[in-house]
C-alpha cells in the first residue's frame, strides 16, 4: 500500500500565507471568542425583532469565528512551516 502522508520538511508554505499567518498571529485568541459570542448576540437580537433571515444569517458567523480562533491557536503553538523553524534551529547550532 502506497504512503501518501506529508513527512515534515516536505512541503513549504508560500510567502503570502506565511505573511498573512504572522499579521493574523498577533490578534489574540479572545479576539475571536469575543468575535463568535457577539454573532450569537446579534443573532438572538435578530431572533427577538422577529427578523428571522438576519438570525440564521448572523448566527452562523459564530462557527467560522471559532474555527479561525482554532486556527490562529495553531499557527501560534506550533508556526506555520516546520522547514523554516528546523532551518532556524539549525541555524543557531
Amino acid at each position: 500500500m502506497t504512503d501518501y502522508r506529508v513527512t515534515q520538511g516536505e512541503a513549504q508554505e508560500d510567502q503570502v500565507t506565511a505573511a498573512i499567518e504572522k499579521v493574523t498571529s498577533k490578534v489574540p485568541s479572545s479576539a475571536y471568542l469575543a468575535a463568535a459570542l457577539t454573532s450569537m448576540a446579534v443573532s438572538l437580537s435578530f431572533k427577538i425583532a422577529k427578523k428571522d433571515h438576519a438570525a440564521l444569517f448572523v448566527g452562523q458567523w459564530a462557527a467560522p469565528f471559532l474555527i479561525l480562533g482554532i486556527y490562529n491557536k495553531l499557527v501560534k503553538l506550533h508556526g506555520s512551516d516546520a522547514t523554516t523553524q528546523a532551518e532556524q534551529v539549525e541555524g543557531v547550532r
